[in-house]
This record gives C-alpha cells, structure tokens and sequence, in this order.
C-alpha cells in the first residue's frame, strides 16, 4: 500500500500508533500569500490536535482555490475524496487545520455526511477532536463557525472593494489588468505602502503607446466627423491597423480574432479612459453599496489621449440621428423581426428616409463580403405594419388601414407583440407570426 505525503508523492507503509489521519489544508492565493508558511501552520494546528491519538499518513493541499469552490471541485480536495473512497488507502480520520480555510456555508455539513457514510472521522481545532453532530455543543459551534465564516468572506470582500474604489477616485491609482489600447504602462513610483516599498514593490501608470495611441485618436475623430462605428472599424482593416489582440497578443491570448469588429471599436470609443482620468470596475454587476459601483478618478491620473469634451461628444453621436427631413429615427419593431433563413434578428436600417430592417445572414459591414450568402433580406417597416393590421383585421369597412400616423400604428404593433410574446419571422417568400421559445 502506497500513500500521499505532505509534497503530494508516494511514500511506503509505515508502521503507524492509533489512528490513520489524512490532512487537508487550504490558501487563497500564490501571489498574495505564501503557501509553505501557510500549509505550515495548518499542519501545526492539525499535529497538536491528533497528537497521542495517532498520525498523519498522507496531506492535501489546494493552493489558489478560494473556500467558496466546493470540495469536489477543488483538485486537492476531489482528490483526497476520490483515495478515500477507493479500499487501497486505509483511512480513519480527516483532520483539517482550521475550518474557516476548508469550510464555508454548508460544505461541511455535506463533508460530514459523506464521512459517516464511508466510516471515517472528521477532526477540527475547533471542537477540540472529532466532529459529532449528535452533540448539542457541537451542533451550535458547527452553526456559529459557518456563519462566521460566510462573515469573513463578505467583509474581506467589502474592504477590499472599498479600497479600490478609493484608490482609483481619489488617487487615480492603476489597479490592474490590461492596459487599454492606446496606452502601454510604465513605472509609476514607488509603493505608497512603506512595507511593500521596502521589498520594491513600484506602482505603474498608463502612458501613450506610439505605436497605437494615433489610431485611438483618429477613431475618435472620425466618429466626431459623423461616421458609424463599421465604416471606422472597417477602414481599420483595410489599412491593415493591428487590433489590440495582434497589436499586444501575450495580454490578449484568450483572444483569437486578428481584425477590428464592431464592439471593439464600440468599446474604446465608450472608454473614459481615454480622457485621462482612471477608471475600474466599469462592468460592475452588484450596485448594493458604493464599493460595488463604477469608479472614475476625480482628476486626470495618465495622459489623455482625448478631450473630455471630444469625448462626450462622441458619446452623442451614437443617439438616434435626425433623418433628412428633421424627423427622429424611430425603429418601432427593433428586435422583433427575425430571419426566417439564418434565424438571426434582423438589424435597423434607415433607408429612403424610412425604418426598415435587413439581415445580411451573419455579413457585418467591417469586412468586405468574400464568400457567396443567401440575398439580403429587406423589409419595410410600414408594409410590414400594415400587412399585420389586415390579417389581424385592424381596418374599417372599406377595407382601408384605420386613419392614423404610421408611426402610432407602428408603436400599437409592437406594444401587440411583445404583451403576447410573439415575434415576427421573415424571408423572401414572406412572414409570419411566431410565439417566442421561453424555454
């Protein structure tokens, strides 16, 4: 019989006094945290505990995994579970450093029932031995350490956020990730944190890559100057200009494409960094507390590469545009055609100083079409509106569409649509109605 030992390898059978423990431990992280020092000290903490009643045989040890990861899903862990159940490994008991590093919510209380059923042990610190949950006592320490634990987990959460959030608006400080397209980093001083000062850690700010920064304020330009977001990303492809995942591959490697696409240009024109001011956490999905918001640096903390009024400006361009006539662009029906071809959702198009709708079956105007496809599919918002009306008999005696503003009739038809869930399917050959999959 072979088993684990601290380093994870294979080490004989040995004669062992009492019971035959298996250690687990857990860290966080590798860079923030130093996994010997850690493993350490949970070692320390179990071998006191088991101490005359016998000793450990073999120790797991996941690194970088956070407690909220369940135990099968953590590599350690699922794999002390997977020997344990298998009849080569003789096991009496698990012992764990601490429970706060292997438990949160109810991971133990699923570890336990998983233990009892295999007949094996289950030691904490905590309880001063095994684990028995017939115990009262230890029934409220189970109950009091799980909450404490999801305690831990919320309020690190809280003030680590709250310190970013500080850090990019009132300092202006770089807090990570990739560098936007445009900017390259560069040393920024050093640490404010006389601690990681002293072992050399420096800061790092953005500043202008010569290399790229030119193409951001050209975009930027061009979109001032009236043109769309595909006429710029496609005048970027035929002049060969490198997208950010050619132009910076080792920081973009989960990136495979090599042109410019309709949201890459969307997305640096919708960039407030540009202006010079930091920002961090733009894409915050938790809005319960002012950690958890977007923030933007209250002065400028890097080089701009735009004004911010340029770039609010830009902002503008992307609202509804006055038609020729003054009118507003209104696309009543916007997201409820459907392609009866392809099954894609076919895109506003204002053509002939009308609303009408089109797919191009997967063709996007950043690339010039290179490839056979089925014939573009154009429908007229007016016809489209009034055919419906007709079969859904919204008409008066004569057989004449009731007297009012195609736009108001427009409006009536989607309002119609999307309070019975239904959508409209389209191809050359004509349309239908069709109740949409919830499923």
């Amino acid at each position: 019989m072979s088993r684990k030992n601290q380093t994870g390898t294979a080490s004989t059978d040995a004669q062992v006094n009492g019971l035959r423990f298996v250690f687990y431990g857990r860290t966080s992280t590798v860079r923030n945290q130093d996994r010997v020092s850690s493993q350490g000290w949970q070692r320390d903490m179990a071998d006191n505990l088991i101490n005359g009643h016998g000793q450990v045989v073999c120790a797991y040890f996941d690194a970088g995994t956070s407690r909220r990861v369940p135990w099968r899903q953590r590599p350690q862990a699922a794999e002390l579970m997977t020997a344990l159940s298998s009849p080569e490994l003789a096991v009496d008991a698990i012992v764990v450093g601490e429970y706060e590093r292997a438990f949160t919510g109810t991971q133990f209380l699923t570890l336990y029932t998983w233990c009892t059923r295999h007949g094996i042990q289950l030691w904490l610190p905590e309880t001063g031995g095994p684990v028995d949950l017939a115990n009262r006592d230890h029934r409220a320490l189970l109950s009091l350490l799980a909450t404490q634990s999801q305690r831990e987990v919320l309020r690190a959460r809280h003030r680590v956020l709250a310190a970013m959030h500080n850090q990019a608006t009132q300092q202006g400080r770089y807090l990570g990730g990739r560098p936007p397209y445009g900017y390259q980093l560069v040393d920024g001083g050093p640490h404010p944190n006389l601690a990681d000062a002293r072992w050399g850690r420096r800061l790092q700010r953005l500043a202008p890559d010569p290399r790229t920064a030119p193409h951001v304020a050209w975009m930027f330009r061009q979109r001032l100057a009236g043109h769309s977001i595909a006429s710029i990303a496609r005048h970027l492809n035929e002049r060969r200009v490198p997208c950010p995942s050619s132009a910076d591959p080792d920081r973009n490697r989960h990136r495979t494409g090599g042109a410019w696409t309709l949201r890459t240009v969307a997305v640096i024109l919708a960039n407030p960094r540009y202006t010079g001011r930091q920002a961090w956490n733009r894409r915050a999905t938790d809005t319960s507390g002012p950690a958890s918001t977007p923030a933007l640096s209250a002065k400028a903390a890097h080089p701009a590469l735009v004004t911010e009024q340029d770039f609010v400006a830009a902002q503008h361009v992307r609202a509804a545009r006055p038609a020729g006539d003054g009118q507003t662009r209104r696309f009543a029906l916007a997201g409820l055609i459907h392609c009866g071809v392809c099954d894609r959702r076919l895109d506003s198009h204002w053509n002939h100083g009308r609303p009408t709708y089109r797919c191009r079956h997967g063709h996007t105007s950043t690339q010039r079409a290179s490839q056979p496809r089925p014939k573009t599919l154009y429908i007229r918002e007016d016809h489209l509106v009034d055919q419906i009306n007709v079969r859904l008999g919204d008409q008066d005696g004569d057989g004449h569409a009731t007297l009012e503003s195609a736009r108001t009739r427009s409006s009536r038809v989607a309002t119609a649509l999307r309070d019975s869930g239904q959508v409209i399917v389209c191809d050359n050959a004509g349309w239908r109605l069709q109740e949409i999959d919830s499923s």
